[in-house]
């Protein structure tokens, strides 16, 4: 079975520290670039980091950079997101996805509340 689950989100305070993990299962998962994305409370769903499938490229949002970094370890099946100096305004559902050819691949979600 196809899946991706995301596991490391929760309540931090402004300045804290978090990281997200995605544990991959049911494809090959060398093969594919990964992404995390998030979606805030009503608004759309935003690209925060992307990373290729060999880990050797990555790139950011603009609101991320310098604060955020996606790594990977194929030999785990997994995918992470550091984020530090974190912000209220990071408060977001985050989801990795997963994609070669075909349709992407799409976790479920965790949450990231930023607050104080």
């Amino acid at each position: 079975q196809v899946r991706l689950v995301e596991s490391g989100g929760g309540l931090v305070q402004p300045g804290g520290s978090l990281r997200l993990s995605c544990a991959a299962s049911g494809f090959t998962f060398s093969s594919y670039a990964m992404s995390w994305y998030r979606q805030p409370p009503g608004k759309e769903r935003e690209l925060v980091a992307a990373i290729t499938s060999t880990g050797g490229g990555t790139n950011y949002a603009d609101s991320v950079k310098g604060r955020f970094t996606i790594s990977r370890d194929n030999a785990k099946n997994a995918v992470y997101l550091q984020m530090n100096s974190l912000k209220p305004e990071d408060t977001a559902v985050y989801y990795c996805k997963a994609q070669w050819i075909g349709a992407p691949i799409w976790g479920q979600g965790t949450q990231v509340t930023v607050s104080s």
